[in-house]
């Protein structure tokens, strides 16, 4: 890697390794020598950027968890526009199809992961957290619009949501469900709260 490299670019060179490791072979194979053989760089890249392996891991997810604001905005966007069970389904869909899933796995995989994660993140996983919050504030506007109920409990609703999208998408080497399945759960989660369209 030559020098003078940003060092904006040798995380995300580092981040993309990573992540192409975790999707490709699973947390197991993610080790600093894999990921910066796979990165194309020195193995002392990795150390001189992070304190350790665990410290880079914990960049890793924090970054990438921060990255879900610009989906929780679309989402957010989409409320009173096409259907809900359409949004949510493609948002669980768009979330669990990319890395979110392997980097859940890893968060779980890693004990001294989930302690550096605790330092900064002191409640619930990373990723997923973040998905229940962007869907609570989705379902809040369309609550708000009047497209589900005035009672839903949109903070109940939201991580059921998450948990079972979670399970539908977590078989990694399988094939992806079929968005007929990702509606199907969408919409016996919501049914007691969706309201008719109006006419």
């Amino acid at each position: 890697m030559p020098t003078g490299v940003a060092l904006r670019d040798v995380r995300e060179q580092l981040f993309g390794a990573a992540e192409r490791i975790l999707l490709r072979d699973g947390p197991s194979a993610l080790t600093s020598r894999a990921v910066t053989t796979e990165a194309g760089c020195a193995k002392g890249v990795l150390h001189r950027h992070f304190a350790d392996f665990d410290a880079f891991l914990a960049e890793l997810v924090l970054d990438r968890a921060g990255r879900m604001d610009a989906q929780a905005a679309t989402l957010r966007d989409f409320a009173g526009n096409g259907t809900v069970v359409g949004n949510l389904a493609e948002t669980l869909t768009e979330l669990f199809g990319s890395v979110a899933v392997a980097i859940v796995a890893l968060v779980t995989f890693r004990d001294e992961l989930r302690a550096r994660l605790r330092e900064t993140w002191p409640v619930g996983v990373p990723i997923l957290t973040e998905a229940v919050t962007m869907i609570v504030a989705y379902l809040a506007a369309e609550r708000d619009l009047g497209r589900i109920a005035a009672d839903a409990e949109v903070d109940v609703l939201a991580p059921t949501l998450i948990g079972a999208g979670h399970l539908l998408f977590a078989d990694r080497k399988g094939a992806p469900p079929e968005p007929e399945a990702v509606e199907k759960v969408v919409t016996t989660v919501i049914a007691g709260v969706l309201r008719p369209p109006s006419s």
